[in-house]
């Protein structure tokens, strides 16, 4: 099959992308020497010594043996319904582009068409620490909440991994906005593992995709994630920071957005809580703005206004769904178990036997009944939280 010149230009960038992977700077400025991907692998020996430099350790790689073994893949990845996009390519996210570590080029799985994902609407990255409070996961569903409701919708980027990156792109789908997921792997491997059927989703959902820069064989390795978190960054508009540790990706992701001029927001937190220290850090530094409160949050990102969700009031709800199915001590106590949970987000299961005198497996009972019926949620010891929506 005769392959077209595009074909050609997309085959050296793919080529350059695997070699110049971890310094696409050099990359670029190859390309800019040659004045084509393509152009790179005409050069002669001498013109390769020429704009490499003679004791380059990459110029036994440009040669036509790694052009056909990128050919083989992209023509792989095609059948799949896969892309890879060179950085010369219109659909190339302009954001991105504006990076000087800007990948030669990405690959993007996804239903929808590259314009469809990196058109005209804004990114906002969101992003934050695996190990994500009660508080961190309300925050997050407030804030992905608030900008559903913005007049100009934005796509929320992040990364897939554990904890404050998954509870982003789930928010994110179940109100109605498209995300973006940046793996540390290749395009055809999801890490973690747990997140296949979210990634799944986020590649079948219209709008909305999952893209990489690195080549077949990556594995997840500590530098794969920091390669990773400057495409975060480099693709959104803004950056988010919801929860880190003073040492983090989500904190390494914020101040890349900072060197990049882009806006940075921090989520401020408890001075003695671990998983605030690098939000807390930021804003001391001005590096990020504080999320103090939503309307002036939403106002600083330029969105458009955004209409307020009427929160529902708890004893009320807990009245109308429990009214007719409970005798009225039961519905006393749980209606002050809600309340309790609450004003106490976190609070123990423990805690609320102490505060209300009842049994442990009662408490347990009564959190379990709240939590099928959407009014808590409760995380692997039993900690429980109020969902946001209940004022």
């Amino acid at each position: 099959m005769v392959q077209t010149d595009d074909f050609s230009e997309k085959v050296a960038s793919c080529t350059l992308n695997r070699i110049f992977g971890f310094n696409p700077g050099a990359g670029h400025r190859i390309i800019a020497e040659a004045g084509s991907a393509s152009g790179v692998f005409d050069l002669d020996e001498e013109g390769i010594a020429r704009v490499m430099g003679p004791f380059s350790r990459f110029r036994g790689q440009i040669c036509h043996a790694e052009l056909e073994r990128s050919a083989r893949e992209l023509s792989r990845l095609e059948s799949l319904g896969y892309r890879f996009i060179p950085y010369g390519d219109a659909a190339y996210p302009e954001l991105l582009r504006d990076c000087p570590d800007a990948p030669i080029g990405i690959y993007l799985r996804s239903g929808s068409e590259p314009a469809d994902i990196f058109g005209d609407r804004p990114a906002i990255a969101i992003v934050g620490t695996r190990d994500m409070s009660a508080y961190g996961r309300e925050w997050c569903l407030r804030i992905v909440d608030a900008l559903s409701r913005c007049r100009q919708k934005p796509v929320i980027v992040s990364g897939l991994a554990l904890g404050v990156d998954i509870t982003a792109h789930m928010a994110a789908l179940e109100a109605g906005l498209t995300t973006v997921a940046v793996l540390p792997t290749y395009i055809t491997e999801v890490y973690p593992t747990q997140h296949r059927s979210a990634a799944a989703r986020i590649a079948s959902t219209e709008g909305c995709g999952l893209i990489s820069d690195y080549p077949p064989g990556t594995s997840p390795q500590p530098v794969s994630f920091l390669r990773r978190n400057r495409i975060i960054a480099g693709l959104s508009r803004a950056t988010i920071l919801i929860e880190s540790k003073a040492r983090g990706g989500g904190l390494i992701t914020a101040n890349l957005a900072f060197d990049y001029c882009r806006e940075v927001y921090a989520l401020p937190g408890r001075a003695d809580d671990l998983r605030s220290q690098g939000c807390n850090r930021l804003i001391r530094a001005r590096v990020a703005e504080s999320i103090d409160d939503l309307d002036s949050f939403i106002k600083s990102l330029g969105l458009g206004t955004f209409s307020r969700r009427s929160k529902k009031v708890l004893r009320e709800e807990i009245v109308s769904v429990y009214g007719t199915r409970l005798e009225d001590p039961e519905l006393r106590l749980i209606t002050e178990i809600a309340e309790l949970i609450k004003c106490n987000r976190g609070i123990a299961t423990e805690e609320l036997c102490s505060r209300t005198g009842c049994s442990w497996a009662e408490a347990s009972r009564i959190t379990g009944l709240l939590e099928n019926d959407g009014f808590i949620e409760r995380d692997m010891f039993q900690n429980c939280s109020i969902k946001f929506r209940f004022g």
